[in-house]
C-alpha cells in the first residue's frame, strides 16, 4: 500500500494544491484537524490533542464555544457584509466594548482583518499625526508579515522580507535572563534598557520619531515580561519627544495576560493599541487599532488615506461582541489570571528544579515560557538562535514527544510555551504540565552541564 493510499482527501488536496505559510513546501507534512472542543482537537486519525498553543495563540475563549457559535449564525441570517462606510450595529458596538475596556482616552477604533494591518496603520497614524517618518521597534519582536510590519519585527523573519529604507529602527529591550546590558537583576535591567533607548533615541534624533512600538509582553520570541517601571519609562520618553507610543497586544491582549489588556497591570495608557487574535479567538478574522482621541483628531478634518474592504466585517465583529460577552459573563479574565499565579507558575517552578535543561520559567496568566539550555552556568541554548535542519533536532525530538502524549506544544528556538485557552481548567494545565514533564527528559538527555 502506497503511502498516497493512507492519506486522506483532504490531505492529498492540501499537498497539491495549498501554498502554507513560513514553510518549505516540499517537506511538510500537515496533521489534518477535523474537530475541537473547548482545549483540545483531534485530527484525522482521531488523536486528541490538549491545546498548548491556542493554535497560534489566539483561541483565548477555546474551540467551539457554543455562545460563540450561535452570535455568528445569528449574525449570517441577519446581515453577512457591509461595506465600511455605512454603520453596522455589530460593527458599532464591538467598537464600543473595546474601548469602554481601553484604557485613558482611546475612544476609536479602526478595525482591521488581522494584527499585521492593524500595525500597518498604527504606523501611517503616528506618521501623519506627527509629520515625522521613523520608527523604533524592539529586536525580539513581531509585528506581522506584511511589508511595513515585517520592517518592524525585530525576529529572523524580517531579513529575508527587508526591502530596504523604511525608516525602522530597532533598539534592545528588557530580557533579564539574557540581558543585553549585563544587568544583574530586574530593577538594573530596566534602568539599563531605558537607558539605552534614550541612547537610541539621541543618535537616531527624537524630532524624527513618530512611534516607538513594542509588544506589552513580547509573544513569539520569548514572553518576555516587562520589569516593573518600563513601560511607564517608555511613555514618559515619549511624552518628553511627543512621539506616539504604540502597544501591540495582537497576543497579550483580550485576557491571555490575566488583564483585558495587557498595558493595565502596570497602569499605563498608550496612544494606539493594536489588536486581533483574541477579541473574538479568531473564529472570524478580525484585528484593529484602539486610538486615543489627540490622534483621532488629527483625522476630523483631514482625510485618513486608508482603510480596507472587511474593515469592521459584521461576522467578525457581532464574534468579537459575543466574545467579550461571554468573558465577562463566565469571568474568563480572572480564570486566566489566577490559572498563571495558582497553577502554571508554581507548577512550571516545580519542573524547572526537577530538569536541569531548563534555564528559566517566566509568564502571566496564561502566557509562559519554559526556556530549555544545554548548560545552566553558561545559559547556552539548547538549540542555536533560529536552528534549523540538525541544528534543531533536540527541539524536534521534545515537541515530537509531546505531541506522542498527547499534548500540542508551541515550540520556538530554544524555548516552549504554555499558552492554552483563557478558560481551560486547572485539572487540563496538570494534565498538559504532566505531558511536559516526561518529555522534558528528551531535552535532559542533550544537557552538557
Amino acid at each position: 500500500m502506497t503511502i498516497e493510499a493512507t492519506k486522506t482527501q483532504a490531505y492529498l488536496d492540501d499537498r497539491a494544491h495549498v501554498f502554507h505559510s513560513w514553510s518549505a513546501q516540499g517537506t511538510l507534512n500537515p496533521v489534518e484537524i477535523t474537530g475541537g472542543e473547548g482545549s483540545y482537537f483531534w485530527d484525522s486519525t482521531g488523536k486528541k490533542y490538549l491545546d498548548f498553543s491556542s493554535q497560534l495563540v489566539n483561541l483565548n475563549i477555546g474551540h467551539q464555544h457554543p455562545k460563540l457559535i450561535a452570535a455568528i449564525q445569528e449574525q449570517a441570517g441577519k446581515l453577512c457584509t457591509v461595506a465600511p462606510a455605512f454603520a453596522n450595529d455589530a460593527r458599532s458596538e464591538a467598537a464600543r466594548l473595546i474601548t469602554e475596556l481601553a484604557p485613558g482616552d482611546l475612544n476609536m477604533v479602526f478595525f482591521t482583518n488581522g494584527g499585521a494591518e492593524a500595525a500597518e496603520n498604527a504606523v501611517r497614524m503616528s506618521k501623519l499625526h506627527t509629520g515625522r517618518h521613523k520608527i523604533l521597534t524592539m529586536y525580539r519582536s513581531y509585528h506581522g508579515s506584511t511589508a511595513g510590519a515585517i520592517a518592524l519585527t525585530g525576529d529572523p523573519r524580517r531579513w529575508p522580507n527587508e526591502t530596504g529604507a523604511s525608516g525602522a529602527v530597532k533598539f534592545w529591550g528588557p530580557y533579564p535572563y539574557r540581558s543585553a546590558f549585563h544587568s544583574s537583576n530586574a530593577q538594573e535591567e530596566c534602568q539599563r534598557a531605558l537607558q539605552h533607548l534614550e541612547e537610541v533615541l539621541m543618535v537616531e534624533g527624537p524630532h524624527t520619531v513618530a512611534m516607538i512600538g513594542l509588544e506589552s509582553v513580547v509573544g513569539t520570541n520569548g514572553i518576555l515580561v516587562p520589569p516593573d517601571g518600563y513601560l511607564k519609562g517608555v511613555r514618559e520618553i515619549c511624552d518628553r519627544y511627543g512621539i506616539v507610543m504604540m502597544c501591540d497586544e495582537v497576543m497579550a491582549g483580550f485576557g491571555r495576560c490575566g488583564e483585558w489588556f495587557a498595558v493595565n497591570k502596570w497602569d499605563v495608557t498608550p496612544d494606539l493599541i493594536c489588536f486581533a487574535k483574541g477579541v473574538n479567538s479568531g473564529y472570524v478574522p478580525l484585528g484593529g487599532v484602539v486610538i486615543s482621541q489627540k490622534i483621532a483628531d488629527s483625522f476630523k478634518d483631514r482625510v485618513y488615506p486608508g482603510g480596507l474592504t472587511y474593515s469592521g466585517h459584521p461576522l467578525a465583529c457581532a464574534a468579537a461582541v459575543a466574545s467579550i460577552n461571554i468573558f465577562k459573563e463566565e469571568k474568563i479574565v480572572e480564570n486566566a489570571r489566577s490559572l498563571g499565579t495558582d497553577v502554571i507558575g508554581p507548577e512550571l517552578e516545580k519542573l524547572k528544579a526537577k530538569h536541569p535543561s531548563i534555564g528559566d520559567v517566566r509568564g502571566l496568566g496564561v502566557f509562559w515560557a519554559i526556556e530549555l539550555v544545554r548548560n545552566r552556568e553558561t545559559r547556552k541554548p539548547l538549540v542555536p538562535f533560529n536552528a534549523g535542519g540538525a541544528d534543531a533536532k533536540p527541539m524536534v525530538d521534545f515537541a515530537n514527544a509531546c505531541k506522542a502524549k498527547g499534548l500540542w506544544p508551541f515550540v520556538h528556538f530554544n524555548r516552549t510555551h504554555v499558552a492554552p485557552p483563557c478558560n481551560a481548567s486547572a485539572d487540563e494545565l496538570r494534565e498538559g504540565i504532566a505531558i511536559l514533564d516526561e518529555a522534558l527528559s528528551v531535552a535532559d538527555s542533550y544537557y552538557e552541564g
